[in-house]
């Protein structure tokens, strides 16, 4: 008999099987925003979208979009480092 996998294996498994894994770990991305950025940042933006490494993030003025800009090689290696490999490339704030 084999050993049981945990389910965390299974799921990465079927995500593989169907093509998936790379759009999930893209999600995740949009999923740790806030906790990569922490509160006060996300209160002003929204994660859209990742497209070929490319988070899409919506901000909500000018003032804030010029502020991230000085931070996104950081909140890149943050999201990266939390994911757990190098799915976020670029982040273009708009």
């Amino acid at each position: 008999m084999s050993r049981p996998k945990p389910i965390k294996n299974i799921i990465i498994e079927l995500l593989k099987a169907y093509g998936l894994k790379d759009k999930f770990d893209e999600y995740l991305a949009i999923a740790y925003w806030e906790s990569c950025v922490g509160k006060e940042i996300a209160s002003h933006t929204t994660p859209v979208d990742v497209e070929n490494g490319i988070l899409f993030v919506q901000v909500d003025s000018d003032t804030w979009r010029n502020e991230l800009v000085f931070f996104k090689h950081e909140i890149i290696q943050r999201l990266n480092d939390r994911i757990g490999k190098p799915v976020v490339q670029e982040i273009k704030f708009y």
